[in-house]
């Protein structure tokens, strides 16, 4: 069990499998405040539909759940505040979401924009969930190059504003930036 008394924007970054939501869920359950979910994925087939349904089952039932794959930053903006915190699981999805099935004239870049301009004007506590693609070797695709490198630049310009960012491998989180994670 982690001490949690932490406030603003903190950016939990790891691979497949590698523990990062599960710090994410223990992190917000222990703020104190009221939790909101903000879930990215879509169904886009059975076995996304699986993880989706085992997600939610692992969630408290108390925790309200929004679904937004592609808007973050007016859910930011709207339900952000000081007696919140919003847990953003995860960003991976979205920049695909953004990337790959777009809708109408909404932009990657846009998007982008809007949402690093909401977490920065941000009050409450926000964790963000996100897969560090980046640390492999290079794609040969180019569609799979430029999801590499966008994922990248966005965990470098949250990783400026945020207050902690912490990296999960195998289950063990490593405090990149900001306070530290004391076990209780």
């Amino acid at each position: 069990m982690y001490e949690y008394p932490f406030e603003g924007t903190e950016l939990i970054l790891g691979g497949a499998r590698s523990g990062k939501s599960c710090l994410a869920e223990q992190l917000a359950e222990q703020s104190g405040l009221i939790v909101k979910y903000i879930a990215t994925a879509t169904t886009c087939d059975s076995e996304m539909a699986e993880r989706i349904q085992r997600h939610q089952q692992q969630r408290p039932s108390q925790w309200m759940l929004i679904e937004e794959p592609y808007d973050l930053a007016t859910v930011i903006r709207e339900h952000g505040n000081n007696q919140t915190c919003l847990l953003i699981d995860c960003l991976t999805l979205w920049l695909n979401n953004c990337l790959f099935q777009p809708i109408g004239h909404y932009s990657w870049e846009d998007a982008k924009a809007e949402f690093l301009q909401a977490i920065s004007q941000a009050k409450g506590r926000i964790i963000l969930v996100s897969n560090e693609v980046g640390q492999g070797i290079v794609p040969l695709g180019e569609v799979s190059r430029r999801f590499v490198d966008e994922s990248g630049w966005l965990h470098q310009a949250i990783a400026k504003q945020s207050a902690r960012v912490i990296f999960v491998t195998a289950g063990i989180p490593q405090v990149l930036k900001g306070p530290t994670l004391s076990f209780v």
